[in-house]
């Protein structure tokens, strides 16, 4: 289904009767990240998921947006489709998205889940460093012979080493850099609703040593850990994701 949000055609889908459970993806992903885990939900809850913009058939932002711009969004689209989620979950940058709008009230749930949630930079402070030193010195050696025959290849290369998505974020670079330089370390213990953290062990973009520091931080949140799983955990689990989410929210 499309609607239009502050001028963005925006893609979604609305699934289910129930309590409301909305959905966020994760940086270069779509609603359908969540495809195997909603099915058994859609029994008992009323399933809502979308492409944020640039992501998906959802529209590109019309500027180089930074997290709250995300954040105002998204409050434009709860309110433009009229529902009151219950219970939020997100995955990687939709972790962000949601532990910022609660930490400053502009969003509201009974629970929250966060799947590998991004947000925690001064865990990942190096590595974001590198990310800013890469984009900075791609443009020098552009205009650098011989180097700019081999700017491609050198970037791709130090950003596959980093476990960066800038590269594939072509016109959403900016943001990227904007968004990953934000450090919500902070503000995460002013999340005071129930929050169930579920990490991958081998997670290389987001490290358990973020879940770790995110349980320590927030007032009411537990952690689920799956061994030899990644990033995408709740596609490699999804049938034992779907159990935590249900036993979480119920």
């Amino acid at each position: 289904m499309k609607v239009i949000v502050n001028g963005i055609a925006t893609e979604y889908t609305d699934q289910g009767n129930g309590p409301v459970i909305l959905f966020f993806h994760g940086w270069q992903d779509s609603l359908h990240s969540f495809d195997s885990i909603v099915d058994p939900l859609i029994e008992t809850y009323r399933i809502v998921r979308l492409d944020l913009p640039g992501f998906g058939q959802t529209e590109l932002p019309p500027k180089d947006w930074s997290l709250d711009d995300y954040i105002e969004f998204v409050r434009s689209f709860i309110e433009k489709i009229n529902i009151n989620p219950e219970y939020i979950v997100g995955h990687s940058f939709g972790g962000r998205i949601i532990l910022k709008a609660l930490a400053q009230k502009r969003l509201s749930a009974k629970k929250i889940v966060l799947i590998a949630s991004a947000g925690v930079s001064r865990v990942n402070q190096a590595r974001n460093m590198v990310f800013n030193l890469i984009a900075k010195s791609g443009k020098l050696l552009a205009v650098i012979p011989p180097f700019s025959l081999l700017r491609k290849k050198m970037r791709e290369k130090l950003y596959a080493f980093a476990g960066s998505d800038y590269l594939s974020s072509s016109s959403l670079s900016s943001i990227f850099l904007k968004v990953i330089s934000e450090d919500l370390s902070n503000l995460v213990k002013e999340v005071a609703v129930p929050t169930l953290l579920i990490w991958g062990a081998d997670d290389k973009s987001t490290p358990l040593a973020d879940a770790k520091f995110l349980s320590g931080s927030m007032k009411q949140a537990q952690l689920r850990v799956f061994e030899n799983r990644g990033h995408y955990v709740h596609q490699q689990e999804p049938e034992a994701v779907t159990e935590l989410i249900k036993e979480f929210c119920r």
